[in-house]
């Protein structure tokens, strides 16, 4: 919902709520200035290209960029089940064929995070308090560890809790609510939660709790294995199996010339 321009005691554009994309990349800092360069045109050019393929107003984000980082605030038309379901996977895609035939350390990585709250243009950048809780679970330890837990992965994407409740739990996407891992962020003044999806990665995989169930025991009448016991013969003819407490005795009957084999 936004509301009318020059409502409100902080007259035009003073309160709007939108949808909100920041992506980041990781390992940008220790790369030389050729790689660094590369990263910046290839950021630019997937965000572009997924923005199409999602059919998203790229022409119509406001932007604010960093290098290796970019925020964007949507325009209020924007659809959110769209950024979250076919933008990242056609960002995913891109991203692994800018990777393809790269050594690691050249490949190019995102953290993404989607949130919707208020969020309004300011004088350096932007103002709300929507724009600071993105960067926070942006920087989170929790979506740096999704992404570093994952090595083959190229993009790891957390999303608010208003937007997993709002847009991912009321099924509004192809990606299921069990393929998000709920954490927690608390990042400088900020504390909640957020929800990760590790793109290439399903439940049970990274980016899921681990599974905890308990193997299943062996049937008590399964022989011990080779490691746990060894065959000796027995000194009247007889085979047994002896372990390390004890030697259970099979006892066989000696045949006669007329027994049949």
């Amino acid at each position: 919902m936004t509301a009318k321009r020059g409502e409100g005691p902080g007259g035009s554009g003073a309160f709007e709520r939108r949808l909100l994309l920041a992506v980041d990349a990781k390992g940008y800092g220790g790369a030389d200035a050729v790689t660094q360069r590369q990263f910046q045109d290839g950021i630019t050019r997937l965000l572009d290209e997924a923005a199409v393929t999602a059919r998203l107003d790229r022409a119509g984000w406001l932007t604010q960029e960093g290098g290796d980082s970019v925020f964007a605030v949507l325009p209020e038309t924007a659809y959110e089940p769209a950024l979250i379901d076919t933008f990242m996977r056609a960002l995913e895609a891109g991203l692994r064929a800018f990777n393809q035939n790269r050594i690691p350390r050249a490949r190019l990585r995102l953290r993404a995070a989607v949130h919707f709250g208020p969020a309004s243009p300011g004088s350096n950048g932007f103002v709300g308090r929507a724009p600071v809780e993105i960067g926070r679970i942006l920087d989170s330890a929790a979506l740096r560890t999704a992404l570093d837990e994952s090595p083959d992965a190229a993009l790891a994407v957390a999303v608010s809790a208003v937007v997993f409740h709002d847009v991912v739990k009321e099924a509004h996407t192809t990606l299921r609510e069990e393929e998000f891992r709920r954490v927690s962020v608390t990042e400088k003044e900020y504390r909640g939660e957020a929800w990760i999806w590790v793109a290439g990665t399903g439940p049970g995989r990274p980016g899921t709790e681990p599974d905890t169930t308990p193997p299943a025991e062996a049937p008590p009448d399964t022989v011990p294995q080779q490691s746990a016991a060894r065959f000796v013969q027995n000194v009247s003819g007889g085979t047994g199996i002896q372990s390390e407490n004890a030697t259970v005795t099979i006892t066989q009957t000696p045949r006669t010339a007329g027994d049949q084999p």
